[in-house]
């Protein structure tokens, strides 16, 4: 199983990735459908790596900490935006 965690790793990495782009390049008033886009893509993108990797053995499990992962971070992400529109 310590492979699939490179598949998670992945997306995780995707989401941070996303997140940072978004809170740098994307205009104060369309961050949050940024954000919105980049969660899509994470999701996109597990679905596609788990069914990659052909193992049917914890295929639920995986998706739902990859996703919940990317979830986590894209939060973080939002907040952070938000208090930093709010400090301008």
């Amino acid at each position: 199983m310590n492979w699939h965690w490179k598949t998670i790793a992945t997306v995780w990495l995707l989401a941070i990735v996303g997140a940072s782009l978004t809170a740098f390049l994307a205009a104060e008033d369309s961050a949050i459908s940024w954000i919105g886009l980049t969660l899509a893509v994470c999701t996109l993108v597990t679905l596609g790596l788990q069914i990659a990797t052909g193992s049917k053995e914890g295929y639920v499990t995986r998706v739902t900490v990859s996703i919940t992962g990317a979830l986590v971070i894209l939060v973080v992400a939002t907040v952070i935006v938000a208090l930093l529109d709010l400090s301008h």
